[in-house]
């Protein structure tokens, strides 16, 4: 995978119990990104303090955790060129009331710590985030002498 062509997902346990699963998964698709490794999951708590490690010593950083690992989740690896951009301009600002209308977030979030989805917010992060969930025979980019 080349940095730029791809960004990390994860639909998050709200909208995994409200049944959003597809209307988001729809909107990705709508927006040109191909899924190119997808899973569900449940984070367990420890799982969930390593991947949002880096919010540690911020003070919602145990109501996030005990959020992220409070049902299931879907992972997912998205593809296009300028994916993590793109994707973030797709769902919004992570406070739903500020996001654009339109946006993944404005529709299907009920606040700013339940926002339906996480997305990467840079080519670093998404690798970084892509390896927490997914081994490398787990993640099929679509290539010219693949598809």
């Amino acid at each position: 995978m080349k940095p730029g062509e791809f960004t990390f997902t994860m639909i998050k346990p709200t909208a995994v119990k409200l049944g959003k699963l597809v209307p988001i998964l729809h909107e990705i698709d709508e927006a040109g990104f191909s899924v190119i490794a997808m899973k569900m999951t449940r984070l367990s708590r420890a799982q969930a303090e390593r991947f949002y490690a880096i919010h540690k010593e911020r003070p919602f950083f145990e109501e996030l955790v005990f959020f992220m690992s409070s049902g299931p989740v879907l992972a997912a690896v998205l593809q296009k060129e300028n994916a993590v951009e793109d994707y973030r301009n797709l769902i919004g600002n992570t406070n739903p009331s500020d996001a654009k209308d339109g946006t993944i977030r404005k529709k299907f979030a009920i606040s700013v710590q339940e926002n339906a989805v996480h997305g990467s917010d840079s080519d670093e992060n998404a690798l970084i985030e892509a390896n927490f969930f997914f081994s490398q025979f787990e993640i099929y980019p679509h290539d010219e002498e693949y598809c």
